[in-house]
C-alpha cells in the first residue's frame, strides 16, 4: 500500500517488517501487534500497511468521527448492498431491541439457575457452552414461540454452524454457503410474510421477538434480504459476543480462585483485558493528522480496543485481570468494550445485564474450576476465548436456588 504517513511527530511512527519480525514471539495476530506497539506512538503504520490506532483519544476521534474524518459506517448495519439506513432506522431499531431484550431478561432471571445447573454442571465444554447458554435463554425473543418451527430450526444450525467459536474450519465452504443460502430464504419467506400482515391488518401490539424488532422499524418497501441480513447481525451479536463475553469472564474467575470482587467489576474487567470487538475498520475520508500522523483515503484505519484497553499511559498493570480496579472511579477514556461514538452497540447495557447476572449465579451458587486445552485466544472478528473445561462443583448455599 502506498505511504503518505508523515514520519515525525509524538504518534507517527512507522514500524518495519525487521522490526515486528525481531519483537514478535509468534505468528498470532496479538502478538504480532503487540510487538508493534510501543506503548509510547499511539497511532502507526503496520509491517502490514494497515494504519493502527491503540491511543485512547485518537480512537474516540476515530470512532466518534468528530468532525467527519472518516466514511461513515456501522459495524453492525451492514448488509452486502452497503450501510443498512436510513440512521433513524438504525436508531429506532435499536431503541425497539433494547426494551424488549430488557423485558424478556426481567421476566426470564428466575430461570438462569436451573439453566446454569442443566447446561454448565458438573462439566461444561468452552466458549461453545456459553454461546449454547445465551441461546437457550434467549431462543424466544430471537424468534417467539409461535414462529416456523422449521425457521427455529434453521436459525438453531446457523448458531452451530456459523457463530460457534471454530465453526468456520468445522464446517466446508459449500456447506456453509448452502445453510446461509436456505436461512435467509427462510428469513425472507417469514419477514414478507410479516410484511403482508402489518400492511393488510394492521401492526401487532407490540414486537414478539427481534425479527418483528427489524420489520417494525422499517416501511414495508424495505428489501427482505437487507432485513434478514440486519437480523443475523442481531443473532451474531446475542448469541457470539455475549456468549464470548461470558466465556472469558468464566475463563478469569476460573484461573483465579478466591477473587474477591463482585460480578460487574469481573465483567468489567473480562471486557477490558478481551474485548470481544477488538477491532475496528475505518477509511479516512481526507488527508488528516492522527496521532501525530498523516493518513488519507489511501489509507486503511484499524482501531485496536485491545491494545488501547492496555495502554500502560492509563492502566496500571494493564495485562494483569484486576477487577478490584473497578471499586474506585475509573476513566473512561480508554475503555471501549462496545466501540463509541453513534455506532456504539445498541445492546451494551443488555450484555452488561445478563453477564452480571449469570456470573453473580456461578459466584454464589458454585466453585469454579478452570482446564485449558493448551491453546491461545481463537482471534477473528470477534475475539472468541480458548477452548477450556469449565468444572462446577454447588455450595452448601445453592441447594434453594435451582
Amino acid at each position: 500500500m502506498k505511504s503518505s504517513a508523515t514520519r515525525s511527530g509524538a504518534g507517527g511512527h512507522a514500524r518495519t517488517p525487521c522490526d515486528a519480525a525481531a519483537r514478535a514471539h509468534s505468528s498470532g495476530p496479538l502478538d504480532l501487534l503487540r510487538a508493534e506497539f510501543d506503548g509510547v506512538h499511539d497511532v502507526w503504520r503496520s509491517a502490514s500497511g494497515m494504519v493502527y490506532v491503540a491511543g485512547p483519544e485518537a480512537a474516540r476521534a476515530v470512532l466518534g468521527n468528530r468532525p467527519a474524518i472518516v466514511a461513515e459506517t456501522s459495524d453492525f448495519y451492514r448488509t452486502r448492498h452497503g450501510v443498512f439506513g436510513p440512521r433513524a432506522a438504525q436508531a429506532e431499531i435499536g431503541r425497539a431491541a433494547r426494551a424488549l431484550m430488557h423485558h424478556h431478561l426481567d421476566a426470564r432471571r428466575s430461570q438462569l439457575p436451573r439453566l446454569i445447573h442443566e447446561r454448565l454442571a458438573p462439566r461444561s465444554s468452552w466458549p461453545d457452552a456459553g454461546n449454547l447458554l445465551v441461546h437457550e435463554h434467549l431462543a424466544d425473543v430471537l424468534l417467539h414461540p409461535g414462529a416456523p418451527i422449521s425457521l427455529r430450526t434453521t436459525v438453531g444450525k446457523v448458531v452451530t454452524r456459523a457463530v460457534l467459536a471454530g465453526a468456520r474450519r468445522r464446517h466446508a465452504p459449500p456447506s456453509r454457503l448452502l445453510l446461509r443460502h436456505r436461512a435467509s430464504a427462510a428469513l425472507q419467506a417469514e419477514i414478507r410474510a410479516r410484511q403482508h400482515r402489518r400492511q393488510h391488518h394492521g401492526g401487532s401490539a407490540g414486537p414478539r421477538d427481534l425479527l418483528d424488532v427489524v420489520v417494525d422499524g422499517c416501511g414495508p418497501a424495505t428489501a427482505s434480504d437487507d432485513l434478514a441480513e440486519v437480523y443475523l447481525s442481531f443473532l451474531f451479536a446475542a448469541v457470539g459476543s455475549i456468549g464470548f463475553a461470558l466465556g472469558w469472564s468464566v475463563h478469569l474467575l476460573g484461573t483465579h480462585p478466591g477473587c474477591p470482587a463482585a460480578p460487574d467489576r469481573i465483567v468489567r474487567e473480562a471486557l477490558r483485558l478481551w474485548p470481544v470487538a477488538w477491532l475496528f475498520a475505518r477509511t479516512p475520508l481526507r488527508a488528516v493528522e492522527l496521532g501525530g500522523m498523516t493518513v488519507t483515503p489511501e489509507d486503511q484505519l484499524a482501531v485496536c480496543t485491545y491494545l488501547v484497553h492496555r495502554h500502560p499511559a492509563y492502566w496500571e498493570r494493564p495485562d494483569e485481570f484486576l477487577p478490584q480496579r473497578w471499586a474506585a472511579p475509573v476513566s473512561r477514556a480508554a475503555y471501549l468494550p462496545f466501540g463509541h461514538g453513534p455506532h456504539t452497540c445498541a445492546g451494551a447495557t443488555v450484555t452488561l445485564q445478563l453477564l452480571k447476572d449469570i456470573v453473580g449465579l456461578l459466584i454464589h451458587d458454585w466453585r469454579l474450576s478452570v482446564i485449558h486445552d493448551g491453546g491461545g485466544p481463537q482471534v477473528g472478528p470477534a475475539l472468541a476465548p480458548p477452548r477450556f473445561t469449565a468444572v462446577l462443583s454447588p455450595r452448601a448455599n445453592s441447594s434453594g436456588r435451582r
